[in-house]
């Protein structure tokens, strides 16, 4: 590792690491909810406030493209008490940055810088990101030459400005099917300000997530909690709330405990009222403590 990368790192781990002390809950992963989990019918510093109530330390935003809009919602997170810790990217399934059309991906850039700036303002230190979407007018070769370029040439060196990192997910895109794939994708970036965001229920199709964890280790930055269900001689399968699925969540703990991850567990759950947010924050507790949820 070079001088450059080095100073980046430390400069990027102090972007994204919980507060807390060894030893206590913090320090060993913190709860987070996706903010699409929660009443949309109530005012932001409601939904937030609802949430702390329910247990959890923090929120993750999704993209919002009004400035006024943006700043009504980083005072709904001072109001509430609730910080907002990532952002979920909004146009990179519909313009994929691995898009041979350069409008397409001119928006899918405008998109993402609009992330980046979100999360600056609202205290956030990570963006997660689709890279890529491999389809029939688009290799797999293809898929991961023109987005690497497009994430190393137009975005980090906002990323890299502003102090977020830029956390790619993997998901049913057809792309970044194993974890050595994953782990060798992020390491090409060569940038402290480019990590891994892993979705523990995504691999569960094709993997075993306590093996992707191992596999990615350090690169990790963020992580989804969601459950699967799967029925394979049936061609069946079913998204299921945190230890109703087939995931082996003690054995994923252990996996997260052995790689040091110490970083939030935002859940991705369908939404609900106050007594579901506070069944699902207790499961995490489990969770966190080594059980099934």
């Amino acid at each position: 590792m070079d001088r450059r990368v080095f100073l980046e790192s430390l400069l990027a781990a102090a972007a994204w690491a919980p507060l807390g002390q060894p030893g206590s809950r913090a320090s060993a992963g913190r709860k987070a909810v996706l903010v699409s989990m929660l009443p949309q019918d109530l005012p932001y510093a409601d939904r937030f406030a609802l949430a702390r109530k329910a247990g959890f330390d923090a929120v993750e935003m999704q993209t919002v493209a009004d400035g006024d809009h943006a700043h009504e919602i980083a005072d709904a997170s001072k109001q509430a008490g609730l910080p907002i810790h990532s952002v979920m990217n909004a146009d990179h399934w519909r313009f994929p940055l691995s898009s041979a059309d350069r409008s397409v991906v001119d928006r899918s850039v405008t998109g993402m810088e609009t992330s980046l700036r979100n999360a600056a303002l609202w205290g956030a230190g990570t963006v997660l990101l689709v890279p890529a979407v491999v389809d029939p007018t688009t290799s797999y070769q293809d898929a991961w030459r023109r987005s690497q370029q497009v994430i190393r040439e137009r975005l980090l060196p906002l990323a890299t400005d502003l102090k977020v990192i830029i956390a790619v997910e993997e998901v049913w895109n057809k792309f970044l099917l194993s974890p050595l794939e994953f782990a060798r994708y992020v390491d090409e970036l060569d940038s402290a300000w480019v990590k891994a965001y892993f979705d523990v229920g995504n691999v569960v199709f094709y993997g075993y997530p306590q093996d992707w964890i191992r596999a990615l280790g350090p690169r990790i930055a963020k992580v989804h909690l969601k459950d699967f269900q799967l029925d394979r001689p049936n061609g069946r399968f079913a998204w299921k709330n945190l230890g109703e699925g087939d995931i082996d969540w003690p054995a994923v703990w252990r996996a997260f405990e052995d790689v040091g991850y110490r970083g939030f567990f935002t859940t991705e759950l369908s939404s609900g009222d106050a007594a579901y947010l506070k069944d699902l924050s207790s499961r995490v507790d489990r969770f966190l403590a080594g059980q099934k949820p």
